[in-house]
């Protein structure tokens, strides 16, 4: 009996209908996404020949989040998040079929696949911080930190699966069509979802866009010490411990290895994290929350440094398991205490702030663990990146009193966060 009550425990937000229809439609988004990436990757390559151009995909989809966070943001807090959501989820299907017409051009137009990918990125920027601001609208406060981590595999899931369904029909069909095709249908039943999802919407007060509302995400993170803490470090930490992005390298130079081995380098950080994040949602973290969070991100900066050390694949592949395992609990963590530490009226605009801060660190840790392969060498650039977390976690722990003495996370309250005497925001 006490089993079958921890299994029901374990599965605690799915008993909510709407943290259910919103998982249906975020996991068919986000494979949705991920199918389009895989083909328009390829497409792009094809057409130029110039690997230059694949970055240029990337930054035209990343720019426009962080030009937008704070009008998305605003507009998450101002307008009903599940409408917001259902919007999203629209353009995305518009822009896909956008996609569909280009490539059934003889010669596609490079410049119009830019455009629909900045057309992809604004969407991207308001569908993020919809996407996480309504989860504390689907279930109750005890059961947030299990949903946070049901979020987490459902969404590791879909990227798991929308990219390798998406090679696996480009190859089957030599062409990027069929993707789009799937991509836009299946972006249109997460709509047709999300039309069904009744949050639970509490009244707020619909403030007017100015430059002090729409940058109040900001100036509220600036103020309570527990959220800047816990973001920033992810921000330093990830920043400087970035490995992936030299994967390439570690199999053809160092592993000795083929595709094959490249493939399962590449999987491994993800297997990794939606394993904590199954685990997470069965057996939910106890105790102090900030010390957890400060000795996972130590971990996470430790497998980094054994990984950059490994001329060996089991112990490589068993380090980026492990790696990934590690920054699934700080992300769970760090998604937690930021919702449940921001009044509903905030969640829309400190989430699109916290959007930031994830983008750079993940799209920029690429370019710097780049440029100091470059300098000092593959070995060197991730063993020191691995140190270089080591020591943010000193510092953030020194810096960060409130991260710190953080306790259990479903008895976090915003309106219990001390706001630091004496310090005011960035105007």
């Amino acid at each position: 009996m006490p089993a079958t009550a921890d299994a029901r425990a374990g599965r605690a937000a799915f008993t909510h209908p709407g943290f259910v229809l919103f998982q249906i439609a975020r996991f068919l988004i986000v494979s949705a996404v991920e199918m389009q990436a895989v083909a328009v990757g390829w497409q792009v390559y094809e057409i130029t020949k110039r690997p230059l151009d694949l970055g240029y995909v990337g930054l035209a989809q990343f720019l426009p989040a962080i030009l937008l966070f704070p009008i998305s943001g605003h507009a998450s807090d101002r307008f009903e998040r599940r409408t917001v959501l259902s919007a999203c989820y629209a353009g995305y299907a518009v822009c896909f079929a956008l996609l569909l017409a280009l490539a059934q051009r003889s010669t596609p137009s490079i410049t119009a696949i830019y455009v629909v990918l900045v057309m992809i990125g604004i969407v991207r920027s308001f569908n993020s911080t919809a996407s996480r601001a309504i989860l504390p609208q689907l279930v109750p406060t005890e059961h947030f930190p299990n949903a946070v981590a049901w979020n987490a595999s459902i969404f590791q899931a879909a990227t798991i699966l929308g990219p390798a369904f998406g090679g696996f029909l480009y190859a089957a069909v030599k062409g990027p069509s069929v993707v789009y095709v799937v991509a836009m249908l299946t972006a249109i039943g997460a709509t047709l979802s999300s039309f069904r999802i009744k949050p639970e919407v509490k009244a707020r007060a619909r403030e007017p866009m100015t430059l002090k509302t729409v940058f109040a995400g900001l100036h509220y993170i600036w103020r309570k010490k527990l959220i800047l803490g816990a973001i920033s470090l992810d921000l330093f930490a990830v920043l400087l411990g970035g490995a992936v992005a030299l994967l390439p390298v570690y199999a053809r130079e160092i592993l000795h290895t083929g595709p094959w081995g490249l493939g399962l380098l590449r999987a491994a950080p993800g297997v990794g994290a939606a394993i904590m994040a199954v685990l997470l949602a069965h057996s939910p973290l106890r105790g102090r929350s900030g010390l957890t969070l400060l000795w996972a991100v130590a971990a996470f900066g430790v497998f980094t440094i054994i990984f950059g050390l490994s001329h060996n694949l089991t112990v490589s592949l068993v380090a980026l398991l492990l790696l990934g395992a590690s920054d699934m609990i700080s992300v769970i963590i760090r998604a937690t205490l930021t919702q449940l530490a921001t009044p509903d009226e905030m969640r829309g605009r400190v989430t699109a702030v916290d959007m930031i801060f994830i983008g750079t660190s993940n799209e920029f840790g690429q370019f710097e663990s780049g440029v100091t392969a470059q300098w000092f060498g593959t070995v060197p650039a991730v063993v020191l990146g691995g140190i270089g977390t080591l020591i943010v976690i000193a510092l953030w722990a020194w810096m960060f009193p409130e991260l710190r003495q953080a306790g259990e996370l479903t008895e976090i309250r915003s309106d219990e966060l001390p706001v630091s005497a004496g310090t005011s925001a960035p105007q």
